[in-house]
């Protein structure tokens, strides 16, 4: 069972790529039905990938369904599966959370420049990689505790 935060979250990627396929079929038809490519399609396409993927990467899909490659981890015991979960996260974690600040200055700063098109500025075009980078350190941070106390260490045959 889903809690309402993650059927939010789901809802809102839901929603996001549904409006990325509309307004690809409101392009494909302009341009090949009626011979009238809009600008604001493609631009507007490429911002709602930007956050389809990112939204999706940050929020939606669970840690269990990214791609892993698990070979050496199945074949480590115990203690060598908790220590590469605790220094694997804390290197993702850690780089993603040095990195927030950076980014997000870069992020606040290109609030002055708006797309050529929409004129959508670019900050809202670029923060959800803000929101990715907050995702991994809160993940990571959370993924090291349960290392810590044993628990997701299980060697199991993904499929």
């Amino acid at each position: 069972m889903k809690s309402w935060p993650q059927k939010a979250a789901n809802l809102i990627g839901g929603g996001l790529f549904l409006i990325l396929f509309i307004v690809f079929v409101i392009q494909i038809t302009a341009r090949f039905l009626f011979g009238k490519p809009l600008a604001w399609t493609d631009e507007m396409a490429v911002i709602l990938y930007v956050w389809v993927i990112l939204w999706a990467a940050a929020v939606v899909v669970p840690e269990r369904e990214h791609v892993v490659f698990d070979l050496v981890w199945n074949s480590m015991p115990y203690r060598g599966r908790q220590a590469m979960a605790i220094i694997g996260n804390l290197m993702v974690g850690g780089l993603a959370a040095w990195g927030i600040p950076g980014c997000w200055d870069y992020v606040h700063f290109m609030a002055r420049e708006g797309t050529p098109v929409l004129g959508v500025s670019f900050q809202w075009v670029f923060m959800p990689f803000v929101l990715l980078l907050a995702a991994l350190a809160v993940r990571s941070a959370w993924a090291i505790w349960n290392a810590i106390r044993g628990k997701g260490l299980e060697a199991e045959l993904r499929i």
